[in-house]
């Protein structure tokens, strides 16, 4: 075992005796009593911090950080799944303005370049944490007067339903792991070129209307991805044992946060 890893595994010891928010000792105090430089016990906080263990705060220090939160790859909105974690879900739009959709955004929504399509960033927090930015792209003929306002009120797919009678069934969704840039990264509080996830997703309404493509960059050291599992019967692999005669098979969870960690 490496002297980084002894290290790293001695701190993280340290953590699980100390809650949530409290501070660690110094690098030159852990350097005292680990006996080992003080370059390794930095290498050391690197590693726990990016695994989302620690969390750095310029000017006062090192604390223990929240446990990531388990993202189920299922369908609902960041709004509802904060709630159901017993945490205050909250949005800051940084920005809404109404551009034509463009050759892309064209594609992603199949309408034609010059169709007006409101383009939304918001921020979103739990707990007064942030935790994403998320870019929402939607047609204006959809959600007519929609203002920044309303996006810091709840939950957008909660509006779309009470409002303007859009009730969203489901939806493609990719996910590939990236890092902040400049700009997310001064959004979101956290280091330049720290872990995030990339979560692009397209959205149908109850019609088969698309009603969205949503673009989001959410923390890495405050998500994990976790999803079911379900084997697929084929001619070279019988059923697994125990499975019911009416489950479908391949059954899964749509592919967060598609439960989507949006709206």
């Amino acid at each position: 075992m490496t002297k980084q890893r002894e290290t790293r595994d001695r701190v993280f010891d340290l953590i699980e005796r100390l809650g949530v928010g409290e501070a660690i000792p110094s690098e030159r105090q852990l350097s005292a009593d680990l006996g080992v430089s003080r370059l390794t016990v930095r290498a050391a906080l690197d590693d726990l911090a990016r695994e989302g263990y620690l969390v750095r705060r310029r000017g006062s220090g090192t604390f223990v950080s929240e446990p990531k939160i388990a993202q189920e790859l299922t369908m609902t909105s960041f709004t509802e799944d904060m709630r159901r974690r017993g945490m205050d879900p909250a949005s800051r739009t940084l920005g809404l303005e109404i551009v034509p959709a463009g050759a892309r955004l064209g594609r992603f929504l199949h309408v034609s370049p010059s169709e007006p399509i409101v383009v939304a960033k918001r921020l979103r927090l739990a707990d007064r944490e942030t935790m994403a930015i998320e870019t929402l792209h939607v047609r204006e003929s959809l959600v007519p007067g929609l203002t920044a306002a309303d996006l810091e009120r709840g939950s957008f797919y909660e509006l779309l339903r009470a409002r303007y009678g859009i009730v969203i069934s489901g939806g493609v969704q990719t996910i590939e792991p990236t890092v902040t840039n400049e700009d997310e990264s001064e959004a979101l509080g956290v280091p330049l070129h720290s872990p995030a996830f990339l979560f692009e997703r397209v959205t149908r309404s109850q019609r088969d209307e698309l009603v969205e493509f949503v673009h989001s960059i959410y923390r890495g050291d405050r998500y994990r991805l976790v999803t079911d599992l379900t084997a697929v019967p084929s001619p070279h692999r019988p059923m697994l044992a125990g499975r019911g005669r009416n489950d479908r098979p391949g059954q899964d969870h749509l592919v967060d946060g598609s439960r989507s960690p949006e709206g």
